[in-house]
């Protein structure tokens, strides 16, 4: 007879690590959740696996209705339609409220993102402006080249010198 735990924490298997949601994600959920209550390892065990077979169960049924009407691409209406058919009502109801939020963040990204047309510079002299930071900055670049090559220069002028007097104090030792 096999242990009932066996069945509700399968042992860990490398392969079906990536098939399952980070560890860390639920754990933080748990706390956040019942922040008073200790919750067992194999409890988080299993709640994992329930939260993994439940996006499984979700995606494959989304996927089903999206074949269903000839698309490549699940969308949200495809998840909120599976929810709906797989008999969570109550959790579609929220599905729609979290699509709601993050269409308006999206949104509010997108109206973020055109701040650049609410400055009221023309594109022309933005451009004007790219080009003459762009200058400035091969300018000094070049700068910076041509000092590197100066020092290189005196730096072999240096050794030059050290050589030939090294060469000189040696032909000198020489003369006794």
């Amino acid at each position: 007879m096999s242990d009932p735990h066996d069945e509700l924490c399968p042992p860990n298997n490398p392969e079906d690590d990536e098939l399952t949601l980070p560890r860390a994600s639920i754990n933080k959920i748990i706390k956040e959740l019942v922040p008073s209550i200790r919750v067992a390892n194999e409890s988080r065990e299993l709640i994992l696996n329930c939260c993994t077979e439940f996006i499984h169960l979700i995606s494959s049924e989304a996927n089903e209705v999206c074949n269903q009407r000839n698309k490549k691409t699940i969308n949200a209406e495809h998840v909120l339609e599976a929810l709906d058919r797989l008999g969570f009502k109550d959790y579609k109801q929220e599905a729609e409220a979290v699509l709601n939020d993050c269409k308006q963040v999206a949104a509010k990204r997108r109206r973020q993102s055109t701040r650049l047309e609410n400055l009221g510079i023309p594109e022309e002299e933005l451009l004007r402006q790219q080009q003459e930071l762009f200058a400035k900055a091969r300018e000094e670049q070049a700068a910076a080249e041509q000092q590197q090559w100066y020092n290189l220069q005196q730096n072999a002028e240096m050794y030059h010198q050290r050589q030939q007097s090294q060469q000189d104090e040696e032909d000198d030792s020489d003369d006794y």
